[in-house]
């Protein structure tokens, strides 16, 4: 009896340390900003790389120049991702003229492909890692989601570290519009 007690004990235990929550190894590498948007001057504002390569659905992306540019970059195992995900789509609707851009990282192409099908987004999404490589010194590396907004110029104006308010794109997106 003391051995059946002792054995369940420990079962207990062992299942109890486990951990309930749903966290995947990437997410536990990453931070999640607060959000905050930080505007960048005009005069301050530094070139952004080409945006090219191959998409989620395997066709090729060119970026448009002379547009503004909205850069999300996601994972589907991110919550904040997955939170925002239906405002960036709202918005790229909404701003027809505004070129959306993802820019997935660090995920299985299998699990995105369900997510983009989740959230219904139409607008492409990168799948090499290596783009963002290019964006070294304008990108926090370990911050997702993270979002960059580009002016016409194909500039870094806006850069918002973690989930996006449809408020706070929308505004930046109006401004440089205007511009």
């Amino acid at each position: 009896m003391k051995r059946y007690i002792f054995t369940l004990s420990l079962l207990l235990i062992l299942t109890s340390c486990e951990g309930g929550g749903i966290s995947t190894p990437n997410e536990d590498k990453f931070v999640s900003g607060n959000g905050a948007v930080i505007m960048i001057a005009k005069n301050d504002r530094q070139l952004a790389p080409i945006l090219n390569g191959a998409t989620l659905n395997g066709l090729t992306f060119q970026g448009a120049s002379n547009k503004v540019t909205i850069v999300n970059v996601w994972a589907s195992w991110c919550s904040p991702c997955r939170a925002e995900a239906p405002a960036l789509e709202a918005l790229a609707n909404k701003y027809p003229e505004v070129q959306f851009v993802g820019i997935l990282t660090r995920d299985n192409l299998s699990s995105a492909k369900a997510f983009v099908k989740r959230f219904a987004l139409t607008y492409p999404t990168l799948t090499d890692d290596a783009i963002l490589l290019k964006f070294h010194g304008q990108l926090m590396p370990n911050a997702i989601p993270t979002t960059l907004a580009l002016d016409k110029e194909n500039r870094i104006a806006a850069r918002i570290s973690g989930e996006i308010t449809v408020l706070a794109l929308e505004n930046i997106i109006k401004k440089l519009l205007a511009e």
